[in-house]
Protein backbone atom coordinates (compact mmCIF):
# COMPACT_ATOMS: atom_id res chain seq x y z
CA UNK A 1 0.00 0.00 0.00
CA UNK A 2 2.77 2.37 0.81
CA UNK A 3 4.21 1.60 -2.16
CA UNK A 4 1.32 2.32 -4.04
CA UNK A 5 0.38 5.59 -2.24
CA UNK A 6 4.23 6.59 -2.44
CA UNK A 7 4.61 6.17 -6.16
CA UNK A 8 1.03 7.53 -7.22
CA UNK A 9 1.69 10.83 -5.91
CA UNK A 10 5.10 13.15 -7.00
CA UNK A 11 4.75 14.88 -3.78
CA UNK A 12 4.46 12.01 -1.65
CA UNK A 13 7.13 10.72 0.97
CA UNK A 14 7.47 7.22 2.76
CA UNK A 15 9.84 5.08 4.87
CA UNK A 16 10.41 2.00 3.74
CA UNK A 17 12.66 -1.08 4.29
CA UNK A 18 15.49 -1.06 1.68
CA UNK A 19 13.78 -4.73 0.33
CA UNK A 20 10.82 -2.80 -0.11
CA UNK A 21 13.17 0.04 -2.26
CA UNK A 22 14.76 -2.57 -3.87
CA UNK A 23 12.01 -4.06 -5.60
CA UNK A 24 9.91 -1.03 -6.69
CA UNK A 25 13.43 1.54 -7.88
CA UNK A 26 11.25 1.91 -10.96
CA UNK A 27 8.25 3.17 -9.19
CA UNK A 28 10.39 4.94 -6.45
CA UNK A 29 13.43 7.31 -6.03
CA UNK A 30 15.74 7.04 -2.85
CA UNK A 31 16.88 10.01 -1.08
CA UNK A 32 20.54 10.53 0.07
CA UNK A 33 20.58 10.34 4.02
CA UNK A 34 23.23 12.87 5.22
CA UNK A 35 24.68 11.22 8.56
CA UNK A 36 27.49 14.15 8.42
CA UNK A 37 29.92 12.81 5.82
CA UNK A 38 27.41 13.81 2.51
CA UNK A 39 24.42 12.31 1.44
CA UNK A 40 24.75 8.56 1.19
CA UNK A 41 22.01 6.88 -1.25
CA UNK A 42 21.03 3.12 0.02
CA UNK A 43 22.34 0.26 -1.93
CA UNK A 44 23.48 -3.40 -1.24
CA UNK A 45 26.89 -1.70 -0.83
CA UNK A 46 26.06 1.06 1.05
CA UNK A 47 24.37 -0.74 3.72
CA UNK A 48 26.20 -3.84 4.15
CA UNK A 49 29.56 -1.27 4.49
CA UNK A 50 27.82 0.47 7.24
CA UNK A 51 28.16 3.56 5.54
CA UNK A 52 24.19 4.06 4.87
CA UNK A 53 23.27 5.00 8.40
CA UNK A 54 21.52 6.07 10.82
CA UNK A 55 18.42 4.26 8.60
CA UNK A 56 20.10 0.96 8.98
CA UNK A 57 20.27 -0.98 12.04
CA UNK A 58 20.80 -5.17 12.86
CA UNK A 59 17.72 -6.77 14.64
CA UNK A 60 18.83 -7.88 17.95
CA UNK A 61 17.32 -10.63 19.79
CA UNK A 62 17.66 -11.25 23.70
CA UNK A 63 17.67 -14.46 26.42
CA UNK A 64 18.14 -15.06 29.45
CA UNK A 65 20.50 -17.50 30.94
CA UNK A 66 17.87 -19.26 32.96
CA UNK A 67 15.89 -19.39 29.36
CA UNK A 68 19.11 -21.06 27.49
CA UNK A 69 18.60 -23.61 30.00
CA UNK A 70 15.65 -25.39 27.95
CA UNK A 71 16.48 -27.63 25.11
CA UNK A 72 14.06 -26.01 23.13
CA UNK A 73 15.15 -22.73 23.77
CA UNK A 74 18.75 -23.74 23.33
CA UNK A 75 17.98 -25.67 20.20
CA UNK A 76 16.64 -22.58 18.70
CA UNK A 77 18.27 -20.24 19.30
CA UNK A 78 21.16 -22.89 17.64
CA UNK A 79 19.03 -23.12 14.35
CA UNK A 80 18.50 -19.21 14.04
CA UNK A 81 22.82 -18.74 14.52
CA UNK A 82 23.13 -21.26 11.76
CA UNK A 83 20.27 -20.92 9.49
CA UNK A 84 19.79 -16.92 10.05
CA UNK A 85 22.00 -15.54 6.85
CA UNK A 86 20.49 -17.37 3.75
CA UNK A 87 16.65 -17.28 5.32
CA UNK A 88 17.30 -13.69 6.23
CA UNK A 89 18.78 -13.45 1.97
CA UNK A 90 15.70 -15.28 1.01
CA UNK A 91 13.44 -12.20 2.55
CA UNK A 92 15.92 -9.65 0.66
CA UNK A 93 17.22 -8.24 3.87
CA UNK A 94 21.10 -8.53 4.91
CA UNK A 95 22.60 -10.80 6.99
CA UNK A 96 25.40 -9.81 9.54
CA UNK A 97 28.93 -10.69 8.56
CA UNK A 98 29.35 -14.14 9.21
CA UNK A 99 31.84 -14.25 12.50
CA UNK A 100 28.43 -12.32 13.93
CA UNK A 101 26.69 -15.65 14.02
CA UNK A 102 29.92 -17.55 14.88
CA UNK A 103 30.26 -15.33 17.48
CA UNK A 104 26.89 -14.98 19.08
CA UNK A 105 26.83 -18.98 19.44
CA UNK A 106 30.53 -18.86 21.02
CA UNK A 107 29.02 -16.71 23.85
CA UNK A 108 25.97 -18.72 24.13
CA UNK A 109 28.12 -21.69 25.11
CA UNK A 110 30.01 -18.99 27.19
CA UNK A 111 26.97 -18.14 28.97
CA UNK A 112 28.34 -14.65 27.65
CA UNK A 113 24.71 -12.05 27.59
CA UNK A 114 24.35 -8.77 27.27
CA UNK A 115 24.58 -5.54 25.54
CA UNK A 116 27.56 -4.22 23.97
CA UNK A 117 26.03 -0.51 24.07
CA UNK A 118 25.62 0.17 27.56
CA UNK A 119 22.66 1.99 27.94
CA UNK A 120 23.96 4.37 25.30
CA UNK A 121 22.16 4.53 22.15
CA UNK A 122 24.91 4.65 18.84
CA UNK A 123 24.74 5.60 15.55
CA UNK A 124 26.92 4.68 12.90
CA UNK A 125 28.98 1.97 14.46
CA UNK A 126 30.05 -1.22 12.22
CA UNK A 127 28.78 -4.39 13.09
CA UNK A 128 32.60 -5.43 12.90
CA UNK A 129 33.02 -2.99 15.53
CA UNK A 130 30.61 -4.42 18.06
CA UNK A 131 31.55 -7.72 17.59
CA UNK A 132 35.35 -6.59 19.44
CA UNK A 133 33.01 -5.16 22.43
CA UNK A 134 32.81 -6.26 25.54
CA UNK A 135 29.25 -7.13 26.76
CA UNK A 136 27.69 -6.17 30.17
CA UNK A 137 24.28 -6.76 32.03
Amino acid sequence: MLVQGVASDKNALGYFGFAYYNENQKKLRALAVDGGKGGIIPSVETVEDGSYQPLSRPIFIYISIKATEKPEVREFLEFYMKNASPLVKEVKYFPLPAQAYTTNLDHLNKKKLGTVFNGQPEVGVQIEELLKREASL
